[in-house]
């Protein structure tokens, strides 16, 4: 699973695979691009035993779902901060996986060499009661999280 952009590809990886990178590899760095309401009341990914936290920084403004035309910008200091470069591993999520992919896209524009996509997202696809978290994504795994 791979998105072109331009001669950059961004691939889908399972959460697991995710886990295993962001628990052995300093620099690699998770990025949840949902809104403040999701990371209040859903929960985020918790990387405490990571000895990292994830970077939070909204694709998406709420209510209207605006596209953050300044998005780039502000996760590019973000990382910066952090000491993470173009070289590094960062694996983008959201709720399934469709928000994630178009931010990772838009960072692989900008020089960023290694950016993936957290297929199935922090709470998966719906299952058929029509919910989310029980089927796939971080939470289904069992992965660490934490919520307000």
């Amino acid at each position: 699973m791979s998105a072109q952009t331009g001669q950059k590809a961004v691939d889908g990886v399972d959460v697991e695979t995710v886990w295993k990178a962001l628990t052995s590899s300093p620099r690699s760095q998770l990025v949840d691009v949902r809104t403040r309401a999701e990371w209040t009341y859903v929960g985020i990914p918790d990387l405490a035993p990571a000895g990292k936290r994830p970077v939070l920084v909204e694709w998406q403004t709420f209510p209207d779902q605006a596209v953050d035309a300044r998005f780039a910008e502000r996760l590019t200091g973000e990382l910066k901060a952090l000491g993470v470069g173009l070289e590094d591993d960062l694996f983008f999520i959201c709720r399934s996986g469709s928000r994630s992919l178009a931010a990772a896209k838009a960072m692989a524009a900008v020089g960023y060499r290694a950016c993936h996509n957290v297929a199935c997202g922090f709470e998966g696809p719906l299952d058929d009661g029509r919910h989310r978290g029980a089927n796939a994504g971080w939470k289904a795994a069992g992965l660490p999280w934490q919520q307000s």
